[in-house]
């Protein structure tokens, strides 16, 4: 059996006298988010669509959440993620205020930021090409096989100079990062 704690007049406004100095504490405060009609909306909306990715509307509610006057903490329980992501978020947003919507929409405001690394060796216009063989029949660049290979297709890669190297492994993974699928054919 749990025992409630009752307290008398004074005791509770003691608790709601410490709770009020807690909430004013001195330290580093969350920046504060302010949005304009327009933006909720935008926000709201990519919340509500069923057709937008779950990081983006994940991200759209941690700033509407920002823009209540909720802390990191309220957010990171409500949305059950990090603290850290709940502070990455609303500073990342607030670093793109200056910028008018019309310049930078939201959706762009919630993308990934460009992720650190080598930058790929393969140039748009080269894998159009891959892709582009990939939907050929191995047939037709006289193959005798039914369906791409990893092997097969880096070979023709190659010989099609393409480019002038490339594993059988990371020409089979850039097929299936790129296409759904278009390595496989029918047929019959």
């Amino acid at each position: 059996m749990v025992k409630r704690l009752e307290y008398t007049g004074a005791e509770r406004k003691k608790l709601k006298d410490r709770k009020a100095v807690k909430a004013k504490m001195p330290g580093p405060q969350p920046i504060e988010i302010e949005l304009d009609d327009e933006t909720r909306k935008a926000l709201q909306k990519v919340v509500n669509q069923h057709k937008s990715q779950q990081q983006q509307a994940q991200r759209a509610k941690i700033i509407l959440l920002a823009s209540e006057g909720r802390n990191h903490r309220q957010i990171s329980r409500e949305l059950g993620i990090s603290i850290d992501m709940a502070r990455l978020w609303r500073n990342r947003w607030s670093g793109f205020a200056p910028i008018p919507l019309k310049e930078l929409s939201v959706l762009e405001r919630l993308e990934d930021a460009p992720r650190a690394g080598k930058p790929s060796a393969i140039s748009a216009e080269q894998m159009c090409k891959i892709v582009a063989l990939a939907c050929e029949r191995p047939e037709e660049s006289e193959r005798p096989i039914s369906q791409w290979t990893g092997r097969e297709i880096a070979a023709e890669i190659v010989k099609r100079k393409i480019v002038k190297t490339i594993s059988p492994r990371h020409a089979q993974r850039l097929l299936k990062k790129k296409t759904s699928n278009l390595t496989k054919f029918d047929t019959g």
